[in-house]
């Protein structure tokens, strides 16, 4: 496994201390974000890639543009900014949700807010990660529409899916596309009394053997079928946010996720 760190493990770690933490724990490709903590708000993108030189970072994605799906108002705009700033950090790709507040959206709509998308990543040797999220109010739940609104695009070339293990639990989703996934995201429910439909972000945290997500056999399933790209760590929960050592909680994860992957595989 290839394990990478998006900077929500940290938040409250500057860009300098989390790329040494990362580092620390042996992983050299993070994901960066625009909202918890805001990185492209609080840095020119110059000293993001200067510092990523500087600790041998690779930058997989910026964390991400919402709601791609709704192309109108100042989306164009904040995207073409977003891109901009993808580009001049040495960012690889842009992740791309869909939105998430009940109103639906159709798949049409959806399509052509992909191929309007499109030419701003492709004009910057960009990734767009689309990644559905599986909470019922959410406009794109499924990987297998995605890809079907991909393809519709003519986008396969340009975008691939972010496969994230918890919102595939939620979406109940039992296809894999290992071909069309771009990056993993990592994250566990350990709460034993919320039912699978009103697990929210907060209920993220690091993924351990008390995980109802399925994470190892989802690992597991993708490397089988040849997926060979980094799974990137995700968690949001307030309790892992304001940990007093989050480092410790972070290695413990990764050897845990380490040991039970090869102990399956044993």
């Amino acid at each position: 496994m290839r394990f990478a760190l998006n900077h929500i493990c940290t938040p409250k770690l500057s860009l300098a201390e989390f790329f040494a933490l990362c580092r620390r724990q042996g992983v050299t490709e993070v994901e960066i974000r625009n909202d918890i903590p805001d990185i492209l708000g609080t840095m020119a993108p110059a000293e993001v890639r200067a510092l990523a030189e500087e600790y041998g970072i690779t930058i997989l994605s910026i964390n991400a543009l919402y709601p791609f799906n709704v192309w109108s108002g100042d989306l164009p705009a904040r995207a073409e900014a977003m891109a901009d700033y993808a580009a001049s950090c040495g960012a690889k790709a842009l992740v791309m949700c869909p939105l998430n507040d009940g109103t639906p959206v159709s798949f049409e709509d959806t399509v052509a807010a992909l191929q309007a998308m499109k030419p701003v990543l492709e004009a910057r040797g960009l990734t767009g990660l689309v990644e559905p999220l599986g909470f019922p109010v959410s406009s794109l739940r499924l990987k297998s529409v995605a890809v079907k609104a991909i393809e519709a695009a003519d986008g396969m070339g340009t975008y691939k899916l972010m496969h994230d293990t918890f919102h595939h639990h939620l979406a109940s989703e039992t296809e894999f596309f290992p071909e069309m996934t771009g990056l993993v995201h990592l994250s566990g429910v350990t709460d034993p009394e919320v039912a699978v439909e009103d697990m929210l972000d907060a209920h993220r945290v690091h993924v351990d053997g008390a995980d109802r997500l399925e994470n190892i056999a989802q690992i597991r399933k993708l490397i089988e079928l040849g997926y060979q790209g980094a799974f990137s760590v995700e968690p949001f929960a307030e309790e892992v946010h304001l940990a007093k050592d989050p480092e410790a909680q972070i290695a413990a994860s990764l050897i845990y996720m380490r040991k039970a992957v090869a102990a399956a595989d044993a």
